[in-house]
């Protein structure tokens, strides 16, 4: 080091020490004062400092006859440049006691004066009053209640006289509305702001009086305020009763996903059928139901959409092989253009079909040899369609067929499907001539006969061209696959039908937000998908990828810890900024608090809580929730086979 900058270094620890002794020297009040105050005014004062303000200082001078409502002047506190002061003392049990009883002996001279005037309404009113300060008194002399006295002084700043006038008068007027009155601390600006400063000191002493109850709503309570200045109100803050706001597509989130977790009969589903509903008709959100249970069908019915049923006796098909052209924003011009993404497909189909080779015992006779000659025989289904990555190779066209004139109009192809994968299967698994995949094709062919209709398989209603297509600005598609045998059927059409969604439903939406319609995805009961590692990742990949289409994928689940137990599906949570926890089971709530870090508080408040309360998680916030239908949505919304029985009765 230079001789330059130790001697640099020795005169600013000597100007730092310097420092340190000033403030030393220094009173707290000549700290925190500013350069000078002008209290030559009546009604206010001149802060001079470095920019001239102005303040005026206020005291409560009338209040409600009763204050129940928490923070009673929560206007005051907010109002932009204020500082609020509250001096509380307890008033002593016998001191209240004398000085109600002479109050109540006041009042009943009021009265008797004022019956025998014959003026009804006045002694009435007198009558109430002293009832009330008899039931105060007996409230204190048995220890449920105790009186305090409280003064209340707040200071307005402003940096122009003109402002500061202004201010005053919407002030005024905000605590007008809930009957609270203020005044200017005229003649005793200084002594009102003085009183206002961190000193602990009141000196102008506007006593009121305050019992228990009526203390506790002067304290500005604060809690997490879970909401959107938009939205639709889901239910009502439990702490605050102020109604909560939910727009599942504000742009305060990263991502527009939510999972709902409760026991059954906790309301999981009323929950969300009041969401789909209310969102529906205030918001216009389109939504689509992979019903699981059958619990959606009235929903679908009330908002006037559409009820789509999946059994092996139901005529509607879906055909896994159905492929979408896609609006993709060009990288280098941030232009949108159409395209096929082939190579996605093929692996969307791949894993459906591995999962049906899989079957119900999830066989480990399937390994990376198999899933090659499925993926295999379906590319080789869409290459001799002439399908590829260019939109026109998804249609025939036929030059004989117009539309408006000159425009040529386009039919499209007839789509691969399982029946015809079947059959090239066969095919090449008779010129097969290698042994190491002899066997591979011996057990695709004994195990996947039950999915085609030739054969009259058990499974076969994902065989064939679809004969649906999902409609375009419709409020709510329900599609209900409650009648497919649970333990293994329900799941592999949970995962057929999400991979035939996202290319129907999910696709079609722009890229462009301007352009994008706000959609919603619901997987009802979502733990059966848990077993299959194909439906756990394209589960995933759907998770991450909805928000790119102004998607929001809701799953709703009764087993947490499913979820808890395969690492690999925990990136569904991660991938969804709004959680809502409804009421737990016992064996549960230890994991929901190891992975969302509950307190104490709120885990034990989720084993207790009732029907259609919960824990609502948006973001970083979260607020105790109280999910209220109104009468009339009950009569659709309803799951409670008893409650409905009685109903229509």
């Amino acid at each position: 080091m230079s001789k330059k900058e130790q001697k640099e270094m020795e005169e600013q620890e000597n100007q730092n020490k310097e420092e340190v002794k000033f403030l030393k020297r220094k009173t707290l009040k000549e700290i925190i004062a500013p350069s000078g105050i002008d209290a030559s005014n009546i009604d206010h004062l001149e802060i001079i400092s470095n920019t001239k303000r102005y303040a005026r200082s206020f005291f409560i001078s009338s209040l409600p006859r009763m204050a129940t409502f928490p923070e009673l002047f929560r206007d005051l506190y907010m109002f932009g440049d204020i500082n609020t002061s509250i001096y509380i003392n307890p008033v002593k049990e016998e001191k209240s006691q004398n000085e109600l009883n002479k109050a109540i002996n006041e009042i009943e001279t009021e009265r008797i004066v004022a019956a025998d005037r014959g003026n009804i309404n006045r002694e009435s009113t007198l009558a109430q009053k002293r009832f009330e300060a008899e039931e105060l008194r007996d409230q204190i002399a048995a220890g449920f209640n105790k009186l305090f006295e409280a003064s209340i002084i707040s200071t307005l700043f402003a940096y122009s006289l003109e402002d500061l006038d202004r201010y005053s008068k919407m002030l005024a007027s905000e605590m007008s509305k809930g009957l609270v009155g203020i005044k200017t601390a005229w003649g005793i600006q200084e002594e009102a702001f003085q009183s206002n400063l961190p000193l602990s000191n009141d000196k102008v002493k506007k006593i009121h009086t305050f019992d228990r109850n009526s203390m506790g709503t002067v304290f500005p309570f604060t809690t997490s305020e879970v909401g959107h200045p938009s939205g639709v109100p889901i239910g009502f803050n439990k702490q605050t009763g102020t109604p909560v706001l939910f727009d599942n597509f504000h742009s305060s989130l990263t991502n527009y996903n939510m999972v709902i977790f409760a026991k059954s009969g906790a309301g999981k589903s009323v929950t969300m059928k009041t969401l789909i509903s209310r969102s529906s008709v205030l918001m216009g959100i389109e939504s689509l139901a992979l019903d699981a249970e059958g619990e959606y069908t009235i929903v679908a019915e009330s908002l006037g959409g559409i009820n789509i049923v999946i059994s092996p006796t139901s005529k509607t098909v879906i055909n896994i092989f159905d492929v979408e052209t896609e609006n993709v924003k060009d990288e280098i011009t941030g232009k949108e253009r159409t395209v096929v993404n082939i190579e996605n497909k093929v692996e969307d189909v791949t894993q459906a079909l591995v999962t049906m080779a899989r079957g119900s015992t999830k066989s480990d006779e399937v390994n990376e040899l198999t899933k090659q000659i499925i993926a295999e025989i379906i590319y080789e289904e869409y290459s001799e369609l002439g399908i590829n990555s260019n939109p026109n190779s998804l249609y025939i066209q036929d030059s004989h067929n117009y539309m408006g004139g000159n425009e040529l109009y386009k039919k499209k192809k007839p789509m691969p499907t399982i029946g015809s994968w079947y059959k090239r299967l066969l095919r090449k698994a008779e010129e097969n001539t290698n042994q190491n995949y002899e066997y591979h094709y011996s057990y695709l062919l004994k195990v996947m006969k039950q999915y085609i209709r030739e054969y009259d398989g058990q499974m076969a209603y994902f065989d064939g061209q679809s004969t649906y297509d999902l409609l375009e600005d419709s409020p709510f598609i329900n599609i209900d696959i409650s009648q497919l045998e649970e333990r293994f059927a329900r799941p592999l059409a949970q995962q057929i039908l999400l991979s035939w969604i996202w290319e129907k439903y999910v696709k079609k939406n722009s890229e462009d937000r301007k352009k994008a319609k706000q959609k919603r995805v619901l997987v009802d009961e979502a733990w059966m998908l848990l077993p299959y590692p194909e439906a756990v990742d394209f589960l995933n990949k759907m998770a991450r990828r909805a928000r790119k289409r102004n998607v929001s994928l809701a799953i709703i689940s009764q087993r947490f810890q499913d979820f808890y137990e395969k690492p690999e599906a925990q990136a569904v949570l991660t991938s969804s900024d709004t959680k809502l926890f409804l009421a737990q089971d016992k064996s549960e709530i230890q994991y929901l608090k190891e992975v969302f870090k509950l307190s104490e508080g709120e885990a034990g408040f989720l084993v207790t809580c009732q029907r259609g309360e919960g824990l609502l998680k948006v973001g970083a916030e979260t607020c105790i929730l109280k999910i209220m239908p109104t009468k009339k949505e009950f009569e659709f919304v309803e799951t409670n086979l008893n409650k409905i029985a009685k109903e229509q009765r």
